[in-house]
This record gives structure tokens, C-alpha cells and sequence, in this order.
């Protein structure tokens, strides 16, 4: 990678010490917003199709189903604004600066108005268009910069991405004709054919388009092939022209996070920090509770010289830096904190049959360990099996026989996590018992690293339902030799060319493997994270073209990169 242009993310029970300053310049996904419980049962958080601006230079963050809209001063720290008119229970909202002002429409499920502010922060709108002739599903406004408008819809799986020209002095009606832009060719785009793994034969949904344009050209991103898939991604397609013709990027998909503790990149929007550099913030799948239940996951981007856009999500479920500054290179963003609590062996004061103390540590967000109450006391303990410099922690709750909807007074969580050595003396990490603040993915990066061998998570209030955690995730770094480079591996493309098999030896040091791939051995952009196992299916290739691989072999010490890129044999 060459050349990139923005890339980017009380003691109570213990001793009576003060707990850690949290210091927060780093993030991990999924994004610790206060994610709203939806207005239906089954009970679940729900947030996604994000559309992010920057204006005046703030953070403005527009979601399906949030009940407003999040603001935000450095991409860390996030308030809800509750506005007086917008249409907040539509799905796919998306907004655009024009002439100091945001402009504002939804899907078009209930309304087809557009609306515009001048003052964000008031959540005071004006209704600028109360007829929108276009009904469309997963709307985009995009603002040329020789002051010209368009707009761009779809969501199918029948139908392709459509785009027409908006009229800006006539209350954004559009003008000529519309024109297709993108259509599914999931015969040959692997990463259109539907299923976690791609696996699945039935049409993809095509949706959530999202344009951009950087140094003259216009690189236009839709989702596939289904919101409630792991492999939920958004490719690009590139023209000199905002109404094309357009062709398919080189490197796709663009955002692309098959595997991991939270999976999945898709209908998301791609933005320009204050200081330059290039973001894309995207839907990831749960999809346990309800198929729609999401969350949202914050990526850097990069280009590179020979103007392939492509978002960073190489351990993109790991903590990463959020700049103060514009960067020129990915390792800026990288911190090295390595996870220490995959596999972990876990004490619980109790756990319900089917939600085990074993899956807070499996890195699998769809499954969770809960508690057989929510009352105070409950806890969960970690031993690392050596003592370890610890960075971070994310906290992941999972929210069982919750029967919470919409937002209410006294939906936080309050807990006190703990260190120790021996497992018997107990110091203050964090105290939260006195928070209201919602936080779901709670992220705690410290001040300065503790050294601590075992991490205990004890509740003091749950807001509702059982105490549950799909994720105590531990980060920073452990002293024990780095694993064995993979030498040696076989790779070997299927006869249907979107299907490539890996396999290798295991390394008895290793974690897990971060498999990279893409259709240049210099531009190994896909990524594909293994804990458990040493041979791999991908079915996301395109099929025309050829593959290059490598395989990092990683573990709580560090990452041993892979040797130089194979190519597949077929």
C-alpha cells in the first residue's frame, strides 16, 4: 500500500484505589453509540444505513431507526439530537451539505419530503419539498463540486441502482432522465451471491448506493447481497462522469468483513475527516434477535496511486487511533494491541444452560453468555494465564429477556471491572458504578497500560433482563514468543472461479491466521480473519480475474507476516 491519501477509529468489592483515567483516542468497533431499542418486539437495538456529514466541521450521523441523529465533535464521543419534524422512523436516511446547509430525505416508505437546516445542533428543520416525485427505497444525495446535484436509489433483488440529476432552483425536483447505474451479476461478483459464506443460490438484494468523488472521479458504492449476512459489503464502481457510464473498480469489494467478532461493511457512507482523511462507516450484522438487529462500524480508507479506494478492515474489530491530524500512512492507525482474551478460561457466578460462560470469549457477537438473573453481583471472571500489559477493554452487552423498547429513563448499564495477579487481591480498573450513560459496546482504553493476568466484570445494574455479554474482549500484549510465519500453504481455485480453498499447517503458538488477498501481489486489500481453523473457503472472488494470497500467523505477542503472495492454480 502506496501513497495514501487520508486514511484512516467504586471499589466496592476490592480495594479502595482510584480506578484508571480512560483516555480515548483510540475506538473498536462496532461504534459505543447509544444504539436505540426498536419500537416492536422481539426487543433489540437496532441501527444502520448510516449517512455521515461533515458540517462545520462536526459529525452529523444519520441512521434507520435511531429516533434522531448523532453529533459528534472528533468521531469519539456521541450525543443524540431528537429533531422537531424529521421523518426519524424510516429506514436508509441520508443527508448532504449544500450552500451551508443539510439537506434530508428518507426512504420513502411513509413520506416524500425533503427537508433542510441551517443550525443541525437545534434539530430545527424546514420542510423544503413536501411532494418528492420519486418513491425510492435507500435514497443518496450527492453534491457535485460545480454546484450540480444528483440523486441515486435502490434496493432489489430485482431491480439495478438508478440515479437522475436534481433541479437546486426548484426545491431538488429532478430534471432529464433517469439511468441505470449498477446491476447484480452475482454469476460472476462472488460477493454479491447471498449467505454468511456466499453460499446461498438466490438473487442478491442490490441497495444502499453512496457517492463519492475524489481527484475527478466518481466512485459510486452499493451494498450486497443481504443486511443480514456476515458477508454484507459494499463494492464500487468507478466513471468520469456523476451519471456514468460506470465500470467495476479493480478491488472489490470495497468494504469487505466476512469473519471476526462483528461481520459485515455494507450500506454505509464514505465521508472526508476535518483533517483530510478518508473514511467509511458501515452496517454490521447481528441479526440474532431479528434479522434487522445491526449495528454500526467505522473504517479508514485508503487510495492508492493508481486510484483504487478501499476501506482498512484488517482487524477492523480491534482498537484503532482516531488522528488529530492528516495521515499518510495505515500504520498511524494501527495501535498493536494484540487480543489476550480469545478462549480464555471463564468463572461465572452463574449462566443459563443455553448461553454459556465460554461464549463471552468465542469472539462471536450472534452468541453471548447470560447470566440466570440481572441482579447485582453477578459477574464474570478472565484469566489471560499470564500476567499481560492490558490497553483496553470492550465491553459487549447482550441484553437477555430484555423487554425494553424505544428510549426510556434508566437504560444504562452500571458495573465495576476489576484486575489481579493472583486471582485473590483485586484492584479498581474501572468504576462505572454512577453512570447513565447508555453504552452497549462499552470501550475502555486506558490511560496507561495495566499489568494483570485475570479481568473481572462484576454488575451493580442491568436495565433490564438478565446480565449478558456477547463479547469481554481484552486487548494489549502479552510477553510469549511470536508464532511460526506460515511457509507453507496450498491454494487451489474451484471450478466455479468465485470459490478458492486454502489450506495450512497449524502453528501451536498461533491464535489465528489473517488470510490476505486481491488481484494484484502487490495489492493485497481483502482480508479474511481464521481463529480456529487451518484451511478456508471464500467464495467473494470475481471470476475474471486471478488471486494472489498470504497467510499472518498472529497471537497475544504479535503478528508474523506471511511470505510472498501465491497465486491460484487454476
Amino acid at each position: 500500500m502506496r501513497n495514501f491519501i487520508g486514511i484512516l477509529f467504586v471499589a466496592i468489592l476490592a480495594c479502595r484505589e482510584q480506578p484508571q483515567t480512560i483516555k480515548e483516542i483510540t475506538y473498536c468497533n462496532p461504534v459505543n453509540l447509544s444504539y436505540r431499542f426498536c419500537l416492536d418486539q422481539p426487543s433489540r437495538r437496532e441501527a444502520a444505513d448510516p449517512s455521515m456529514v461533515l458540517f462545520k466541521d462536526e459529525y452529523y450521523l444519520f441512521a434507520s431507526k435511531s429516533g434522531g441523529y448523532f453529533h459528534s465533535t472528533d468521531l469519539l464521543k456521541w450525543d443524540l439530537i431528537v429533531p422537531d419534524r424529521l421523518p426519524v422512523e424510516d429506514y436508509a436516511p441520508t443527508a448532504v451539505v449544500i450552500d451551508d446547509e443539510i439537506y434530508f430525505i428518507t426512504s420513502a416508505a411513509g413520506s416524500r419530503k425533503i427537508f433542510k437546516t441551517a443550525d443541525p445542533k437545534s434539530g430545527k428543520w424546514q420542510l423544503v419539498n413536501d411532494n418528492f416525485p420519486f418513491g425510492a427505497t435507500d435514497p443518496m444525495l450527492f453534491h457535485d463540486d460545480d454546484g450540480r446535484v444528483y440523486y441515486y436509489w435502490g434496493c432489489s433483488d430485482r431491480d439495478p441502482i438508478w440515479a437522475i440529476e436534481l433541479d437546486r432552483t426548484n426545491n431538488l425536483n429532478p430534471i432529464g432522465e433517469q439511468v441505470v447505474c449498477i446491476e447484480a451479476h452475482n454469476s460472476e461478483y462472488g460477493w454479491e451471491q447471498p449467505g454468511d459464506y456466499n453460499e446461498k443460490d438466490q438473487a442478491p438484494w442490490i441497495e444502499g448506493a453512496w457517492m463519492s468523488k475524489h481527484t475527478g472521479k466518481y466512485y459510486l458504492q452499493y451494498a450486497g447481497p443481504g443486511t443480514e449476512f456476515k458477508s454484507y459489503a459494499d463494492a464500487i464502481y468507478v466513471s468520469d462522469k456523476p451519471l456514468g457510464p460506470f465500470s467495476l473498480a479493480n478491488a472489490n469489494p470495497f468494504a469487505y468483513k466476512p469473519e471476526g467478532f462483528i461481520t459485515g461493511a455494507g450500506h454505509g457512507s464514505s465521508f472526508i475527516d476535518k483533517y483530510g482523511n478518508l473514511w467509511h462507516i458501515g452496517t454490521s450484522t447481528i441479526s440474532n434477535k431479528h434479522m434487522f438487529e445491526r449495528r454500526l462500524s467505522l473504517f479508514p480508507v485508503f487510495m492508492d496511486e493508481d486510484g483504487e479506494m478501499m476501506a482498512f478492515t484488517r482487524f477492523g474489530d480491534y482498537p484503532m487511533i482516531i488522528p488529530d491530524r492528516k495521515i499518510t500512512d495505515i500504520r498511524q492507525l494501527t495501535t498493536g494491541w494484540m487480543l489476550l482474551s480469545y478462549k480464555k478460561k471463564v468463572d461465572v457466578s452463574s449462566a443459563m444452560d443455553d448461553h454459556p460462560a465460554q461464549n463471552a470469549v468465542n469472539e462471536d457477537i450472534r452468541t453471548y453468555w447470560s447470566a440466570k438473573t440481572g441482579n447485582k453481583g453477578e459477574f464474570i471472571t478472565i484469566d489471560l494465564e499470564n500476567p499481560c500489559d492490558v490497553h483496553a477493554v470492550q465491553i459487549n452487552f447482550a441484553e437477555q429477556s430484555c423487554t425494553l423498547t424505544g428510549r426510556k429513563e434508566g437504560i444504562y448499564y452500571q458495573y465495576l471491572l476489576e484486575y489481579s495477579n493472583d486471582g485473590k487481591r483485586w484492584k479498581t480498573m474501572v468504576d462505572r458504578s454512577n453512570n447513565t450513560v447508555d453504552a452497549p459496546h462499552d470501550y475502555l482504553p486506558l490511560d496507561k497500560p495495566l499489568k494483570a493476568r485475570f479481568i473481572r466484570l462484576t454488575n451493580l445494574k442491568t436495565p433490564d433482563g438478565n446480565f449478558a455479554v456477547s463479547g469481554l474482549r481484552v486487548f494489549g500484549k502479552c510477553d510469549k514468543k511470536l508464532p511460526e510465519k506460515v511457509a507453507v500453504f496450498k491454494v487451489e481455485r474451484q471450478a466455479d472461479r468465485r470459490i478458492v480453498s486454502l489450506s495450512w499447517d497449524r502453528k501451536p503458538d498461533a491464535t489465528g491466521y489473517m488470510i490476505r488477498f486481491g488481484n494484484n501481489p502487490d495489492k493485497l486489500y481483502q482480508n479474511y480473519i481464521v481463529y480456529d481453523n487451518n484451511t478456508l473457503l471464500i467464495r467473494s472472488l470475481n471470476i475474471h480475474t486471478p488471486y494472489y494470497f498470504t497467510i499472518d500467523a498472529f497471537n497475544e505477542a504479535g503478528i508474523v507476516e506471511g511470505i510472498e503472495p501465491l497465486s491460484d492454480t487454476l
